[in-house]
């Protein structure tokens, strides 16, 4: 048998070779998990009650952050970011930051260390920051969310004054009429935003744009009625989680909450409006169990941080919501479905119950209204309609109103 002149047979070699070869294709491997994942997408969501900005990437990161409080300079968070690189994608978040942004000055980025990319973000005021990360879901893969707070936020109920005021103060403002007892409060709760589109249309509509944009029309129209006052849970394209809603209606010291949403099946031939109300004892149907169960996962698409130990939304009592409450909601709910009936089909004739999680508010009655199915070409291209959606907010008014005049408000203390 011949001998190679460095040693080894040939087929030895051809052993050590492949072996060799194998050996450096597990390194490689290593050095890829070891550095982490591939950064997908950057998203800013600015509003007045928080910024968000969220990270997609394709694996698990691990990340860390800090504040930096130097009187010298301005007021940052720093976020590292274990296994990502400064890549092009991570560079756009610079460009992403709009010159009204509440919350952030300019955003930094840079490679920190091999593999640990940071993330400087100076400010305009002084924030609690919320930084956690997201499993997949829906259609969304891992995400890294900062969630920028201020540390000392607006307070709903006095703003709603001042808008109240700002509002009597103008020249076309109509005289509180002298036979009513008390202006009475709506809460306005466009479905969805931000992170969570909702329902999408077969044209590419999202929901969330449609329920803003009715809401818009319902506020106005409402602020324009001296008899009345009015609140959104968002005024804008930002996430809001369940118990928030909740939270900022009853900040207000709201008499009813209408949340606003587009429903969407798996046929694209399901049509018509529906009203729901709370149930205690399990859906009125399979279908409103779904919906429910659809609604209530808005939370885990938007995404929420599970570690928060808000003190504030753990003081709202979700689970303690009365008879009273709902039997007050289903009466609502059927004033509304009666004015809805005249502008479109109704999908079902009754206002259908379920557990959903934006309705639990204890002391408030609260319906939910499915304005249309998005998931339906016709409805979705009437839903985008200027006018539609005029005819909509009107009818809601309208259910509104026929609730009140028979179920007039209880007195309050005048100076709320």
């Amino acid at each position: 048998m011949s001998k190679q002149r460095n040693g080894g047979t040939s087929s030895e070699r051809r052993r050590f070779i492949t072996a060799g070869a194998g050996t450096l294709v597990l390194a490689l491997t290593h050095h890829e998990l070891a550095f982490g994942a591939t950064l997908l997408a950057v998203r800013v969501w600015p509003a007045e009650d928080y910024t968000r900005v969220t990270l997609e990437h394709d694996g698990p990161l691990t990340f860390s952050h800090f504040m930096v409080r130097d009187p010298a300079h301005p007021l940052r968070l720093v976020v590292d970011i274990d296994g990502l690189d400064l890549t092009p994608t991570l560079k756009e978040l610079v460009g992403k930051i709009e010159a009204n942004d509440p919350y952030i000055a300019l955003v930094r980025v840079g490679q920190n260390r091999p593999t640990v990319a940071r993330l400087v973000i100076e400010l305009k005021e002084d924030i609690k920051p919320q930084v956690f990360s997201l499993e997949p879901v829906a259609p969304y893969q891992h995400r890294l969310v900062l969630d920028l707070y201020p540390v000392n936020p607006p307070d709903p109920l006095l703003a709603l004054l001042r808008e109240q005021a700002t509002r009597a103060q103008r020249p076309n403002a109509r005289p509180k009429p002298p036979d009513v007892q008390r202006i009475v409060t709506v809460a306005i709760d466009p479905g969805h935003g931000g992170e969570d589109p909702g329902a999408v249309g077969h044209g590419g509509t999202y929901e969330k744009t449609v329920t803003l944009e009715i809401g818009h029309r319902l506020r106005e129209m409402i602020a324009a009625d001296p008899t009345m006052r009015v609140a959104m849970t968002r005024d804008g394209d930002f996430f809001v989680p369940l118990r928030t809603r909740v939270a900022k209606a009853r900040a207000v010291q709201a008499d009813l909450f209408v949340s606003i949403h587009a429903d969407a099946w798996i046929r694209p031939d399901a049509r018509g409006s529906s009203v729901f109300a709370l149930s205690e004892n399990g859906a009125s149907s399979s279908a409103a169990a779904y919906m429910a169960k659809k609604e209530n996962n808005a939370d885990l698409v938007g995404g929420i941080n599970l570690a928060s130990k808000d003190r504030q939304l753990q003081r709202v009592l979700l689970d303690l919501s009365t008879t009273a409450q709902i039997n007050d909601s289903l009466k609502l709910g059927n004033s509304v479905l009666r004015e809805l009936e005249r502008i479109n089909r109704l999908h079902k004739p009754r206002v259908e119950q379920a557990g959903f999680a934006v309705l639990k508010a204890p002391d408030i009655p609260s319906i939910l209204i499915e304005t249309a199915f998005i998931s339906n070409p016709e409805e979705e291209k009437r839903l985008r309609d200027d006018g539609y959606q005029d005819r909509m907010a009107r009818a809601i008014l309208a259910g509104i109103k026929r609730y009140f005049a028979k179920n007039p408000p209880l007195a309050r203390n005048p100076l709320t």
